[in-house]
């Protein structure tokens, strides 16, 4: 009988150690598989996120220009002297701040009803060959993003002719995203910068002009020798 009972506990024991080391290699396996998928998914879901929030921002933006939130006129000013000179511009702060706030609302908004998405890889894909790339069925990945977004005007002056000035209304807009994956998660920053007001200040022309064609080490010379003759 006593040796009967150290037989079946043998017995017990080895199914116990080969059910470890199943499992262990399971784990080993799917350790190494994660692993190497990782970089693709991150990579995947990194582009498909950029592309998602840049389109967020430019429907955001098209829907404030189309609600008429970013007239020039409305957020812009000019001084002008009596002979009708434009001597300064002013801008509106308080309608700048009131609209930055409201877009960075508006993108959060649309953001979080497209927060889970599935990704469709190609098995071929995962392998990482160039060779079996977008090739066999699709696995679906679950993919969740988190993002916060912030916007900020900019304006940018530059000549547009002789004595004419480009004014520019620019709004940036970084939002970071934080995409949660099967097992890890990875996070990225999308920055877009739109163009919403423009406009050109045209000055009085002068009645002579002068401009030097050559290197800016040769204009200081050119300019001493035109000014002594």
């Amino acid at each position: 009988m006593k040796r009967l009972r150290y037989v079946r506990m043998s017995t017990k024991k080895r199914v116990i150690v080969w059910l470890c080391s199943i499992v262990l290699l399971l784990l080993a396996l799917i350790s190494i598989t994660l692993g190497h998928m990782k970089p693709i998914l991150t990579s995947l879901a990194t582009a498909r996120v950029s592309n998602t929030v840049s389109r967020i921002v430019v429907a955001a933006v098209n829907e404030a220009l189309a609600e008429g939130k970013l007239e020039y006129t409305s957020l812009i000013t000019f001084e002008k002297d009596k002979d009708g000179h434009i001597t300064a511009l002013k801008s509106d702060m308080a309608a700048f701040n009131r609209l930055q706030s409201q877009i960075a609302d508006s993108i959060l908004l649309r953001l979080g009803q497209v927060s889970d998405e599935d990704l469709a890889i190609p098995i071929g894909t995962l392998t990482g060959s160039p060779l079996l790339a977008g090739r066999g069925p699709s696995v679906r990945v679950k993919m969740q993003s988190v993002g916060s977004a912030s916007a900020r005007f900019r304006n940018t002056f530059s000549a547009a002719g002789i004595n004419q000035t480009r004014h520019q209304i620019l709004l940036a807009v970084d939002v970071d995203v934080s995409i949660l994956l099967p097992m890890f998660r990875t996070s990225t920053r999308v920055s877009n910068e739109i163009s919403v007001g423009e406009t050109v200040i045209v000055g009085s022309v002068p009645e002579t002009f002068t401009s030097f064609d050559t290197t800016p080490e040769e204009q200081e010379e050119y300019a001493q020798d035109y000014v002594l003759n």
